[in-house]
């Protein structure tokens, strides 16, 4: 059975160490030294992880990040590499399920940030993994949203979400549609179909989860 959150952390960790700490990446304001924190602190400081999802947690949770970003740059790539077994994330029993979109995505920020990028040619079997969190992403993202959106992925399946009203059509490939249903509008490769107005504004809302 292919392990795709093996190999999108082990590509994010080989790139992490060629461009070393301080390149770019495309959450704003984060360099590869950031990124690297951020990892090890949602793989093994279950402390301080809930400050990524959890507001009354993320000053301490920013705190600890920033203390862990000041450790050796090798240091930091090599616990992103080899994560703990004991942690509830990175267990061989959740590691695919939990890991194998976080991975892609990461490895697309720090991708996507360099200039000449371009989409890689996935594994069908990775696309068909990251459709359906892609389609999990949208019935959470955009359950609220003032429109009737199909989300379209062709080849892989589709789904409706939204409060109703104007009718929109985003079509992309899977790993464009969950970069885009993570936040990442700006850099996914993707189609919108109608009225300007609702179009634009769920190319600028704030998704994720």
């Amino acid at each position: 059975m292919p392990r795709y959150a093996r190999s999108e952390r082990e590509a994010l960790a080989d790139l992490l160490l060629d461009l070393g700490p301080e390149a770019p990446t495309i959450n704003d304001g984060w360099t590869t030294r950031d990124l690297a924190a951020h990892l090890i602190v949602r793989e093994r400081r279950p402390d301080a992880a809930g400050g990524i999802l959890l507001p009354p947690l993320r000053r301490y949770g920013e705190a600890v990040r920033r203390r862990i970003a000041a450790r050796p740059y090798p240091q930091l790539v090599a616990q992103v590499r080899r994560p703990p077994v004991w942690s509830p994330l990175s267990n061989p029993l959740t590691d695919e399920f939990v890991n194998a979109m976080e991975f892609f995505i990461h490895h697309e920020d720090v991708r996507r940030a360099r200039s000449g990028w371009l989409p890689r040619d996935l594994p069908a079997g990775l696309q068909a993994v990251l459709w359906k969190r892609a389609a999990l992403l949208a019935r959470v993202a955009l359950r609220r949203f003032p429109a009737d959106l199909l989300v379209q992925a062709p080849g892989f399946g589709e789904v409706t979400v939204g409060r109703g009203g104007d009718r929109l059509r985003l079509v992309g490939a899977p790993g464009e549609l969950t970069l885009f249903l993570s936040g990442r509008q700006r850099v996914a490769r993707v189609q919108v179909d109608g009225p300007a107005a609702p179009a634009e504004r769920l190319r600028s809302a704030s998704l994720g989860l």
